[in-house]
């Protein structure tokens, strides 16, 4: 299962400039497979990243399906961001405004 970082308040899931196992870059959902190295890393991940408040995000696990979804979603564009409700169990990319 991969763990994610959500922001506490607004349910904003973290995104970022990737590379896949292929090399390739693209854009999508910073994300660990070990709940535990998620949890050790994401402080020092955060503020290698210049996030202010690293304290306000937390890690979630979802579903690697779910996590997919969520990087379509983003149409491989840092102008989308993702949040997911934890109530409906579904994403929801919205476009930053200009």
């Amino acid at each position: 299962m991969p763990y994610v970082l959500q922001q506490k308040e607004s349910e904003q899931i973290y995104t970022t400039t990737l590379v896949n196992h292929y090399g390739l870059t693209y854009y999508g959902v910073k994300f660990w497979t070990e709940q535990e190295e998620a949890i050790e890393q994401a402080s020092s991940y955060l503020e290698s990243q210049s996030v202010s408040n690293p304290d306000s995000w937390q890690v979630i696990e979802l579903e690697e399906n779910e996590m997919k979804i969520g990087n379509v979603k983003l149409k491989n564009s840092p102008q989308w961001r993702l949040f997911w409700s934890s109530i409906t169990r579904k994403a929801e990319a919205r476009k930053l405004e200009n």
